[in-house]
């Protein structure tokens, strides 16, 4: 037999309990399977390729091109 109703907000509750559902939450996450590690991989590629270049910045010569 069904619960009694109760207050109007435990209405509402029983009836969005489908949106908890596992097939409609975290679907991006899992969706994308190793997007985080990419990402984080990425970033610390572009944390270090900016410290490179400004420990080792290139000589100023004046570049010709003919």
């Amino acid at each position: 037999m069904a619960k009694p109703l109760g207050s109007t907000g435990e209405f509402f509750r029983r009836r969005d309990e489908w949106r908890k559902h596992p097939m409609l939450t975290n679907n991006l996450r899992h969706a994308t399977p190793g997007l985080g590690i990419a990402l984080v991989a990425f970033g610390i590629y572009l944390a270090g390729e900016a410290a490179y270049n400004h420990f080792r910045r290139p000589e100023d010569h004046p570049t010709t091109y003919h």
